[in-house]
């Protein structure tokens, strides 16, 4: 055949070969778009996924911030072998205030109240003069933590020093000094007098009782030098009510002897 005819017969061909192109062309522009149309969908449904993620979590984290407060530990079963034992003495004391006081910034910052005011990027554009404005803390939440978690733990801490006073006093009888006066507030008083060496009032039976009083007389000055920290704190964000961290103690004692 010659090179005209070849040439002829490459010419009819041509627009099927075009036709057939188009049709590609089409056929793979729908399955783009499709494809498109799909990954809009799942980014869209991821989208709300993540939205509806994110509303639920900004509501429920006040309530799992509540869950996640700290709650304080248990009194230990109080015995002359756990007074003795100082390790274990001292382990429930660090436990008690690592979980309270040593953390008191993170459980008040659990009970601060959701800001309302929608962020704004401008402020990281700009020098911000005024510091900024801290959230509220929810007074109801704060006078719950301090009833149901702070003076409990600290009341929990001055029954195991107190009880462990006794032992250092006369491992025979620890409660004799506690019988002696019904207030706790008192009874801090007498133990203290009576585990003051140069009171006249201290008489130590063996070593391991001197040893005992030693380690709670230590125990009990850093007691309120944590407290006196702990109560800065908490009325620098609940507001200061111009009480001491002893006399709001006192009065939540009193408080609850007079509901039994």
């Amino acid at each position: 055949m010659s090179n005209d005819a070849l040439s002829a017969a490459r010419l009819c061909q041509l627009p099927l070969r075009i036709t057939s192109y188009g049709q590609v062309l089409r056929s793979q522009r729908a399955q783009h778009s499709l494809s498109s149309w799909t990954l809009f969908k799942v980014a869209g449904l991821f989208w709300v996924t993540v939205k509806s993620e994110k509303q639920r979590e900004k509501h429920t984290a006040p309530i799992q911030a509540q869950k996640r407060m700290s709650e304080p530990p248990s009194r230990p079963n109080l015995t002359p072998q756990f007074c003795f034992n100082q390790t274990a003495l001292q382990d429930f004391l660090r436990l008690s205030r690592g979980m309270i006081d040593d953390s008191i910034i993170q459980n008040l910052n659990a009970l601060m109240t959701p800001s309302r005011k929608p962020w704004d990027p401008a402020t990281t554009s700009e020098r911000q003069i005024r510091p900024v404005e801290r959230r509220p803390t929810d007074p109801q939440a704060c006078q719950s933590f301090k009833n149901e978690v702070l003076f409990r733990s600290w009341q929990t801490r001055s029954d195991v020093l107190n009880y462990c006073a006794g032992v250092a006093l006369d491992p025979s009888d620890p409660d004799l000094a506690l019988k002696q006066v019904e207030s706790a507030k008192e009874r801090e008083r007498v133990v203290d007098e009576r585990l003051d060496p140069y009171s006249g009032r201290f008489f130590p039976r063996e070593a391991r009782t001197e040893l005992l009083a030693n380690l709670i007389r230590n125990e009990r000055s850093v007691e309120g030098i944590i407290r006196s920290r702990t109560w800065s704190l908490v009325s620098e964000r609940c507001g200061d009510p111009g009480t001491g961290w002893e006399e709001a103690l006192n009065k939540w004692r009193h408080d609850r002897e007079a509901d039994r």
